[in-house]
């Protein structure tokens, strides 16, 4: 996050939103370039394809989040220490970033080849998945210690090859589910790529310094927390696409698929803009500025509410004006407009809670957190399978919001605990 002294003195309001104007235009820019794909891959594709590809869009954010909180909490975590990140240090992520997006991959291979796919384009999109996890270290990396330019350079390169591919390939009826998969590998090479030849022979070849033994410390003392919260979010945001996907099959979830589609901007910007965010925070607080790093909790909710209200709007203009994008042969329009419905109180309910997790994530309340989002998880699978066997898939996005409305008011007891403790 750009430091407030490089800021414009146009006043507080204009500082905060040229702020997350910055710090929201990469992931603003890849959110719409999902958005058009995922329009495409609806219009182009069968249901099966297209909630194979909508499932795969789920799958990958949850390795991003768990990259992030392998990776990118420990160097948020020594930043707000105050301490400088050395070469062996640096050479320990980079081994184990390589590490994590290879299990990265296997994992979506896996759950790919569970849900059915070819085992060809399983690898193709595992391929992508760990180049996209590759990707988002380097993203967080140079985002914490350089500076915005890159990080959101290599998004603007990603969403504009993304974009491009896609529409070359819908424009001239030759958009299917392999060339799409290949478009998605392609996009996030050279998204890679960005970061330069220097980082990017590091991270291929990082030396002999730093060890995946050293960052067994990291992980015992940090990173299985985070990584534990990451797991169990997963689970409370995201049961339904796992549940329905291995129990009813990818067309049933592309039902759902379709009227979050309508959500996903916000959804998107949500997940990025944490790994942002957090950096920031650190830096107050090893600032001793816990005021200051408490404004910016403000000022966070201010941004994502406006960015879910946007969505918000925009997804019922589209309903209104334009249900053609949308709405398609074979689709139940008034499942979608349920799905729709419940998915915007789902992200209601996150934007409500996100400003409060970062700022314990920045202070470090990982332990805290997980044990957070145990119980939360624990409602949305009971939730979620019991309403899927009993009211069918729509209605288990219920379940989800339940989920979600457990860590809230959870996540809000310990911000008013921390508060207690450091007032």
């Amino acid at each position: 996050m750009l430091a407030d002294a490089t800021m414009p003195k146009t006043g507080g309001l204009a500082r905060t939103a040229l702020r997350y104007a910055l710090s929201s235009l990469g992931p603003v820019a890849v959110s719409a370039a999902h958005f058009a794909a995922s329009l495409m891959f609806l219009r182009a594709l069968p249901p099966a394809q297209f909630g194979l590809l909508s499932f795969l869009l789920v799958v990958v954010p949850f390795c991003l989040s768990a990259s992030g909180a392998l990776l990118g909490a420990p160097v948020s975590t020594a930043l707000r220490r105050g301490a400088v990140i050395g070469q062996s240090e640096l050479a320990t992520y980079l081994k184990t970033n390589l590490l994590v997006a290879a299990l990265a991959a296997s994992i979506v291979f896996s759950l790919l080849m569970l849900s059915h796919a070819d085992r060809g384009l399983s690898l193709l999109l595992a391929f992508y998945a760990g180049i996209m996890t590759l990707r988002w270290f380097a993203r967080c990396l140079t985002y914490a210690t350089d500076g915005p330019a890159r990080p959101i350079a290599s998004d603007l390169v990603y969403s504009v090859l993304l974009l491009a591919g896609l529409s070359i390939l819908f424009a001239s009826h030759r958009l299917s589910i392999e060339n799409a998969a290949e478009t998605l590998a392609f996009a996030a090479l050279c998204a890679l790529a960005v970061f330069g030849l220097s980082y990017l022979g590091k991270q291929v070849w990082p030396g002999r310094a730093g060890s995946l033994w050293r960052y067994g410390a990291i992980w015992r003392d940090l990173t299985r927390w985070s990584l534990l919260g990451v797991v169990l979010t997963e689970m409370t945001a995201n049961a339904h696409a796992y549940l329905v996907t291995f129990i009813s099959g990818p067309q049933a979830f592309a039902v759902l698929a379709v009227g979050s589609l309508l959500m996903r901007p916000a959804s998107l910007v949500l997940s990025a803009l944490p790994d942002l965010e957090r950096p920031a925070m650190a830096r107050r607080l090893a600032a001793g500025d816990p005021a200051g790093a408490l404004r910016s909790v403000k000022e966070f909710r201010t941004a994502t509410g406006a960015i879910w209200l946007l969505t918000v709007l925009l997804a019922g203009a589209l309903l209104m004006w334009f249900p053609q994008l949308i709405l398609k042969k074979g689709y139940d329009e008034t499942q979608i407009v349920v799905v729709v419905a419940i998915s915007a109180a789902i992200v209601a309910v996150r934007t409500l809670r996100m400003p409060e997790s970062v700022f314990l994530q920045a202070a470090g309340e990982f332990r805290a957190l997980a044990g957070a989002s145990m119980w939360s998880s624990l409602t949305s699978i009971a939730a979620t399978l019991g309403l899927l066997l009993l009211a069918g898939p729509v209605f288990s996005l219920i379940g989800i919001l339940a989920g979600d409305l457990v860590m809230t008011a959870r996540i809000f007891g310990l911000t008013r605990d921390w508060k207690l403790r450091h007032g």
